[in-house]
């Protein structure tokens, strides 16, 4: 088949590896225009920008949907991984066989902008990725395929979307190879939910929390916007942490066992591992805390 791809972050590269290397033709690569990020604000393309300039393969990044007009109706089929723009129904029908989308939960489940760290939010054993036929709604198209994942209980989002970017080629080229025997996709079964993206003011820890609602909270929100807390008046993101069987009040911070430990609700405790306090890069909570010179009753927020 002779395909575009619209995608824009890191997850899609496995997939446009495997594309690349199959008899598909990727003719075609869409992502999102470069944009400035970081403290420099830096003008940066997307990684899928880099990848198709590399790869030598035609690249556009337009600013409105609207500009793909005339530019892809000699296409088969558009695959979109996380290309972060919501594409009009006239858009969708312009190649032969429409757009389909690889969205990284098991749909109906996790309908939205952040399935995979709402998965993690909200304490998931099971996820996986679907590939599924765009149409107007939001995820809610009829689904070509499906593959399923067990969550690691140590994984973070960053490794979820490593893992669920690795199985994520096979089921885009099942979807390739259905729709070019003229399968149809079948409508979605089971109950829908959502996954809203996260604000920034939504990932600050609340102590009073249970250990496991703030460690789960913690691991869904890295590496963006990452989980943070507040010490001495400035902000202090902590990016992984563990349990820890001991009772400390809620954001109380003490050494336990040469282990930085906060005190959450519900007489539990975590384990802070790593962290990035205000202005300095990401180090060992308890490097950290030998230079933070803690004093007994120290306490976050």
């Amino acid at each position: 088949m002779r395909i575009g791809v619209a995608a824009t972050p890191d997850v899609a590269l496995p997939t446009l590896n495997a594309l690349l290397a199959s008899s598909h033709e990727i003719a075609l690569v869409i992502s999102q225009p470069d944009r400035a990020a970081g403290r420099g604000q830096e003008v940066r393309s997307s990684p899928v920008s880099t990848w198709a300039i590399n790869q030598k393969i035609a690249l556009i990044q337009p600013e409105s949907p609207e500009e793909l007009v005339g530019l892809i109706e000699d296409l088969d089929c558009i695959v979109t991984i996380g290309y972060g723009v919501l594409l009009p129904e006239a858009i969708l029908k312009l190649p032969r066989y429409g757009f389909i989308n690889l969205h990284f939960s098991l749909l109906p489940a996790y309908r939205g902008a952040a399935p995979v760290q709402r998965a993690l939010e909200n304490g998931e054993l099971i996820t996986g990725v679907t590939v599924f036929e765009l149409d107007k709604g939001m995820d809610t198209g009829p689904v070509y395929c499906s593959s399923t994942l067990s969550i690691d209980p140590t994984w973070r989002a960053q490794e979820l979307f490593k893992e669920l970017a690795e199985i994520a080629p096979e089921v885009v080229e099942a979807a390739l190879q259905a729709i070019s025997l003229g399968q149809r996709p079948t409508p979605q079964i089971g109950q829908a939910s959502r996954a809203p993206k996260i604000s920034k003011e939504e990932a600050k820890i609340d102590w009073k929390q249970s250990a496991e609602s703030v460690l789960r909270r913690i691991r869904a929100f890295y590496p963006s916007p990452i989980a943070w807390s507040t010490w001495k008046g400035e902000g202090f993101r902590v990016t992984d942490a563990k349990i820890h069987t001991t009772t400390v009040p809620p954001g109380e911070i003490t050494i336990v066992d040469g282990c930085v430990t906060v005190g959450c609700g519900g007489d539990t405790a975590i384990t802070l591992l790593s962290v990035i306090p205000s202005g300095k890069k990401e180090m060992l909570a308890i490097d950290w805390a030998r230079g933070a010179r803690l004093e007994i009753g120290s306490h976050f927020g």
